[in-house]
């Protein structure tokens, strides 16, 4: 590792998390139908993806010398099955509201058991890493201001904010692998994020644009949704946008998730599950204590 650790916390794995995904509304997303339909399609690729993730790290885990590493690695593992499991519930809700979503979990298998098949090692761990840079910056660009997710319903927050401290748990680990075992060149890592950012916002407008179809949004009410609606992502002053200089710092040659701040208020949300044993409780802390945005 060529760059100190600045902000870092360990792994803790929990599990048997009640969100009451069951009882959330369609529109979950203040009955906004593409916000709601977006975040759904990103919820589709975890249970398959977090399978992706793990296996991508076990082609490593006999060449871990590093006892600290070793035990980050089975935390981990533990960590990204639990997510899993609990998005796996969530895709059960919209195959009730009769969303394909059979169709697309068998499109991402089939794809990520293509890469590994046809893949090096070290590109499916570079890539890995390059996911899970993505998705640690979900804690920060969804839970960063209070605004963000002020219109979601609590149970899909709170599902979403443990979601996003795990990830922060362990946004170093699968890269840590990456550097350290798998010794990754600089091009394939680079490459890495500029692949798993490209394909992951074409296929989940794909998967976002099929969902609204089956809504019964006409091609013409679909065109003005995704006008509407992306540029609250990935506009001027979209979401997503907000993060670039955080995303950019992948590129950097000295980088290390370690460099990024954990989010002001972790503790509030690991004290609170701690007392309540509610994770829709500390979601719901965690959320309220928020900056307020300056927008």
């Amino acid at each position: 590792m060529n760059v100190a650790v600045k902000h870092q916390v360990d792994p803790v794995v929990r599990s048997n998390l009640d969100f009451k995904i069951e009882d959330i509304p369609k529109f979950w997303f203040g009955n906004d139908p593409f916000k709601t339909r977006f975040f759904d399609a990103l919820s589709l690729t975890f249970p398959e993806g977090e399978r992706f993730f793990i296996e991508s790290v076990r082609l490593y885990r006999d060449q871990i010398q590093d006892p600290i590493l070793e035990h980050k690695v089975k935390d981990f593992i533990r960590q990204e099955a639990q997510h899993g499991i609990a998005h796996d519930r969530m895709n059960q809700q919209m195959i009730k509201q009769g969303m394909p979503v059979e169709k697309f979990t068998h499109m991402l298998r089939t794809r990520f058991q293509g890469v590994l098949k046809n893949q090096s090692p070290a590109y499916c761990i570079a890539l890995t890493a390059a996911s899970e840079h993505l998705t640690a910056l979900m804690a920060e660009c969804f839970f960063g201001e209070k605004d963000t997710m002020q219109e979601v319903h609590p149970y899909v927050r709170a599902l979403l904010a443990w979601h996003s401290i795990e990830e922060m748990e362990h946004r170093d680990v699968a890269f840590d692998v990456m550097k350290d075992v798998a010794k990754v060149d600089e091009k394939t890592r680079k490459k890495a994020l500029l692949v798993a950012s490209v394909t992951m916002l074409i296929f989940n407008s794909y998967r976002t644009n099929a969902m609204l179809k089956q809504d019964g949004f006409s091609k013409i009410q679909r065109a003005t949704l995704f006008a509407k609606g992306l540029p609250w992502f990935l506009g001027k002053n979209g979401k997503l946008t907000k993060m670039k200089s955080h995303y950019l710092d992948w590129f950097k040659a000295d980088f290390h998730p370690s460099q990024h701040p954990i989010i002001a208020q972790y503790e509030v949300w690991v004290d609170t599950l701690a007392k309540t044993h509610d994770p829709i409780q500390a979601g719901e802390a965690f959320w309220a204590h928020a900056r307020q945005s300056k927008s």
